[in-house]
């Protein structure tokens, strides 16, 4: 067979990339394949890839979850040390929400017996970065009826500082205004849920400055909570590592609490001198009782995976390489059921500590008089009638 040009090859490469052939990509790379994307580029997609499949992973399918984008290629060049120097155009858009995409790239490709042996990406990242949309510290994807939601500054514990009670406020917005979200996943990248409020920021900020400064991020973050309670989608939350100070907001405003068995969870005010955010004061004592709320805030108790259990603060463990693979099957359970029903029950538990016997009694009674005119009703009482499965619409 006659051997194709390293132009041809190329061609053929960026063809499969834009319909996404995994046969045809496979047959293209070399098993010893090496990609470098460049840095900088948006949640953390930038780096190097040491193998096919890391680059299929880590590069192409981690720039489709936040992309809809095509690399449009404009001219090939052989240059003298035998590769392949390739410029274009990537084309496209941010998902969900963000800007188009319009971004120069220059592409090195080294071509080994007719398959690609290594390619080094560069392109101008401000581009990226401004297609990817207002959302900067945090992921969110809708996909199936499910809203994933996930706190990305791994490397800061997933800390939460200005940018982020923004991003979170912003994220729970767009979740609160599609009614396609059916449940909520919320979970963190790295080794942590999240440590609660970023010290370093505090540190960093003059003393006259700071108070102000706590007042508008906190104003952000406990929008983000409100509206997270506030939705008809229950709330299912991961947790890894340690869990902390505000960010147990969070956790509070999630329904279902999946944790690793090695987790670890404190408030930490105390010693800092810091009262409470997220919700703290008003939502721990209703989940684990006054006397073990008083000490958790004023010993600094930390707890253990199997105290936070104990304690409620948690529905269940699991190990914690299931932690996400847990709360993601219990989501899609939820995503299954009638969300409108949920919405209600949600909002009367919590209500519930509030309202006297009588008043909660005829939520109760104007709440499934209301739901019983929904389809889901209908949907769910025929499915008992006819034992089958029910199939809900969440309308």
């Amino acid at each position: 067979m006659e051997s194709r040009s390293r132009e041809e090859i190329a061609r053929a490469f960026y063809a499969a990339l834009a319909t996404g052939d995994r046969n045809q990509l496979d047959a293209l790379l070399h098993p010893e394949f090496t990609g470098r994307t460049a840095e900088g580029m948006p949640f953390g997609i930038g780096g190097d890839h040491d193998s096919p499949a890391a680059m299929r992973r880590n590069g192409w399918s981690a720039i489709a979850r936040h992309f809809e984008a095509r690399a449009e290629p404009e001219r090939f060049l052989d240059l003298t040390d035998g590769r392949l120097l390739v410029t274009g155009r990537y084309l496209g858009r941010g998902k969900p929400g963000g800007a188009p995409l319009d971004a120069a790239f220059a592409h090195l490709i080294a071509i080994d017996q007719d398959r690609i042996k290594s390619l080094e990406q560069f392109t101008d990242t401000a581009r990226w970065h401004d297609a990817a949309g207002p959302l900067r510290t945090v992921l969110l994807d809708f996909s199936g009826g499910i809203a994933t939601l996930r706190l990305n500054r791994p490397d800061k514990g997933n800390a939460i500082d200005t940018d982020m009670a923004d991003d979170l406020s912003e994220a729970a917005t767009q979740i609160a205004e599609r009614s396609d979200v059916r449940a909520v996943l919320i979970a963190g990248n790295g080794p942590n849920f999240t440590v609660g409020g970023d010290l370093s920021l505090f540190a960093e900020t003059a003393r006259e400055q700071l108070p102000n400064r706590l007042r508008r991020m906190i104003d952000s973050y406990h929008l983000a909570i409100e509206r997270l309670t506030s939705i008809n989608a229950p709330v299912v939350a991961a947790v890894r590592g340690g869990a902390g100070g505000g960010g147990l907001g969070l956790l509070y405003a999630a329904d279902i609490v999946v944790a690793a068995d090695d987790a670890r969870f404190a408030l930490g005010y105390g010693v800092l001198g810091l009262t409470a955010d997220g919700g703290n004061t008003w939502f721990l004592p209703r989940m684990v009782g006054m006397r073990r709320a008083q000490e958790l805030f004023l010993l600094n108790r930390r707890l253990t995976a199997q105290e936070a259990l104990g304690f409620g603060l948690v529905s269940r463990l699991v190990p914690s390489d299931a932690v996400e693979t847990e709360a993601a099957a219990l989501a899609a359970t939820l995503a299954a059921g009638p969300t409108l029903a949920y919405g209600a029950v949600r909002r009367m538990l919590r209500q519930s500590f509030e309202t006297g016997l009588s008043d909660q009694l005829s939520a109760e009674k104007d709440s499934i008089v209301a739901a019983s005119r929904s389809e889901d009703a209908q949907e769910g009482i025929a499915a008992f009638v006819a034992k089958r499965h029910p199939q809900f619409r969440g309308a």
